[in-house]
């Protein structure tokens, strides 16, 4: 019968401990499985990320390119023809793309592009228009409305 005191673990899956620098008898005696010399074979050995023995290092040898700018602002899509989703001679804002499931976070920009056909008649409440998406909207008698910043 299985109870609490006669539980053992499985054969093979608890393993001893090596022990090392105990005399030579041992096996592992000496220099403690370590090796002879060297930075691995010292105490307190660290070698940091991308350590390469003292050859010049990957990141530094591939030449660099580029830049990334930390005043770019990311914005969030959405084409004219996802607007089709909303209802005619509606506004829609930022929340309700939200809640049409358009955009992902009401707290990053949307830009309206001009992707795709519009076929109602609706204002739209957005950061930023492309020309294309702002001619797309008032040719279906729509409006368009710049807001300042993420509501």
């Amino acid at each position: 019968m299985l109870k609490l005191n006669n539980l053992r673990s499985p054969r093979g899956s608890r393993k001893k401990r090596k022990v090392v620098g105990r005399g030579s008898g041992s096996g592992h005696g000496k220099t403690s499985t370590r090796g002879n010399k060297g930075q691995l074979s010292r105490s307190g050995k660290t070698k940091r990320p991308g350590f390469e023995g003292g050859q010049m290092p990957l990141i530094r040898r591939i030449p660099k390119r580029g830049f990334t700018s930390k005043f770019k602002k990311e914005y969030q899509l959405i084409n004219i023809q996802d607007l089709n989703r909303c209802q005619v001679n509606s506004t829609v804002t930022p929340k309700e793309f939200l809640e049409l499931g358009l955009i992902k976070k009401s707290r990053i920009p949307v830009k309206i592009l001009g992707k795709g056909k519009l076929e109602k008649s609706i204002t739209v409440k957005a950061h930023k228009f492309s020309q294309s998406a702002i001619k797309a909207i008032e040719d279906n008698g729509g409006k368009t409305e710049i807001l300042k910043r993420p509501e």
